[in-house]
């Protein structure tokens, strides 16, 4: 099977070859097309009266010669349209040509005018036609990638040639954000962009991406947040409403929920707190769901989510005691762990402690909650950035969506007393140096920062992976080329 797919390579570089010698560029970089197939599709009757000459371009899929008249689908990005080519209209040496050196999978462009054939199909009858591109592998006859998931991810655009569904896919996730950004720019936030490359990572806890930055000679982290700690600064400076959409980086195990590259958009609000911030995101979510989906009823996984119903609160501590039975704000280390062997949920032992313990339990209560609504009562020691509540200080005004068994979003009040902030980020390097490498590092400079003041403000951050639940896909499904460890050097060769 192998020798076959490197013959008919060599079959498609032979006619390559054949196209220079007639003087024919392979590769010409300009087009004259005046119409996408979905406007030709569009205005056909029009069109066909009229009976001017239009420009079409695309990839061929299909070729049927009968004689002297060959038929062919035409595809752009926009639809198909089905072409005839006959010796008569396009002249002997041009027919031949294409009949000889001309594959299935070539992009041209064809010039011609529009009639109905004797069945009813539509057909552009091809007066002029030029090579485009040149096709040196033929496209498969079926998509074989669709039974192997690493296949389909690696020839990524295979699948979205063969596969309707992902290149919907791919347009509704362009859509879900473009809703993202007009929804903050309605309520009157600014768009920024924050640096990628940092010495200190913050706003999360998460193990960073280390690289070398050359020219300063030194180590710098890969964001872990979408300027959390930097668009606080802005805050400082006198904004009020900032927010960023871009790409951010954790360098922490793959799975149906997780990624290490994704995107992530975060808003920071002055003069507002959790309460305001839990009002303004059931209104984004709702508005993002709507405008991409058209509906705000979803099926994800087990669970019927109806967006439009009233959004549930969920205490922390009352949740997981009526779920396990464990008082977590009394609650020490070794009665969590033992409930969690007992519950059978699998967590990493290197850096455990009463903060991995509580956040694990938790996790296995999630999963049992269908929303939507937000999760609220968040103890302190897992919400290193965000303010305590002023009756009970054990626990932050923080808020998380829950929709689906899934925190999908996280906010809080942001924590803006200087001394308390550098306080928790003691407490957090302990925890570093202890092994925990997700808890947060000082941030020297940012604490400096809050000491010039900054107002009260509610921040909140939602990452790509609300869209992947809506569609109910795996965050790798819903990435348009997810990370994938390279075939060997053979293995390339041979394919």
């Amino acid at each position: 099977m192998q020798n076959v797919k490197i013959s008919e390579r060599a079959e498609r570089v032979k006619k390559l070859q054949e196209l220079r010698k007639l003087g024919i560029n392979p590769y010409p970089a300009q087009t004259e097309r005046t119409d996408t197939i979905a406007d030709v599709q569009a205005k056909f009757s029009q069109m066909e009266k009229g009976g001017g000459i239009i420009a079409i371009a695309g990839r061929l899929r299909g070729s049927r010669a009968h004689g002297n008249l060959t038929f062919a689908n035409l595809q752009d990005s926009t639809g198909k349209i089905q072409i005839a080519l006959s010796k008569k209209e396009v002249g002997p040496d041009n027919y031949k040509i294409f009949i000889k050196l001309i594959d299935v999978g070539d992009f041209i462009e064809a010039k011609g005018i529009c009639f109905t054939t004797h069945k009813g199909e539509k057909t552009v009858m091809v007066k002029e036609w030029r090579l485009l591109a040149k096709a040196l592998k033929p496209l498969p006859d079926k998509w074989h990638g669709f039974r192997d998931e690493e296949e389909r991810l690696r020839k990524r655009y295979l699948d979205i040639l063969f596969n309707p569904e992902v290149r919907e896919m791919i347009e509704k996730k362009a859509a879900f954000w473009r809703a993202a950004r007009e929804f903050m720019l309605k309520k009157g936030f600014l768009e920024v962009e924050t640096p990628v490359l940092e010495t200190t990572t913050g706003g999360a806890d998460a193990r960073p991406f280390i690289t070398r930055h050359n020219a300063l000679d030194m180590d710098v982290y890969l964001r872990i947040s979408m300027g959390e700690l930097w668009q606080k600064r802005l805050m400082v400076a006198g904004f009020e409403k900032t927010f960023e959409i871009g790409r951010q980086f954790r360098n922490e195990g793959i799975d149906a929920e997780h990624l290490q590259d994704y995107a992530q958009m975060e808003f920071y609000w002055a003069y507002a707190d959790y309460e305001k911030g839990m009002k303004l995101v059931e209104e984004l979510y709702k508005f993002v769901a709507q405008e991409t989906f058209g509906t705000l009823k979803f099926q994800i996984g087990k669970f019927k989510i109806d967006l439009s119903k009233k959004w549930e609160r969920y205490d922390y501590r009352d949740t997981v005691k009526k779920l396990t039975g464990i008082d977590i704000l009394n609650a020490d280390i070794k009665q969590i762990e033992a409930k969690l062997k007992e519950l059978k949920v699998e967590y990493d032992k290197k850096g455990f402690n009463i903060t991995r313990a509580v956040d694990n339990l938790w996790k296995y209560c999630r999963k049992r909650i269908a929303g939507p609504g937000f999760l609220i009562g968040v103890p302190v020691e897992i919400s290193p950035l965000a303010k305590k509540d002023d009756i009970n200080p054990k626990i932050t005004q923080r808020f998380q969506p829950i929709i689906a068994g899934s925190e999908l979003g996280n906010g809080y009040s942001e924590l803006n007393d200087p001394l308390d902030q550098a306080e928790r980020f003691a407490e957090q390097q302990k925890l570093r140096e202890a092994g925990d490498e997700e808890a947060q590092m000082f941030d020297h400079e940012f604490v400096e920062a809050l000491e010039y003041g900054m107002p009260p403000t509610c921040g909140f951050g939602m990452s790509e992976r609300v869209f992947a639940f809506l569609m109910d896909k795996s965050m790798r499904e819903c990435q348009i080329f997810p990370l994938m460890k390279p075939k060997s050097r053979n293995t390339q060769h041979e394919t």
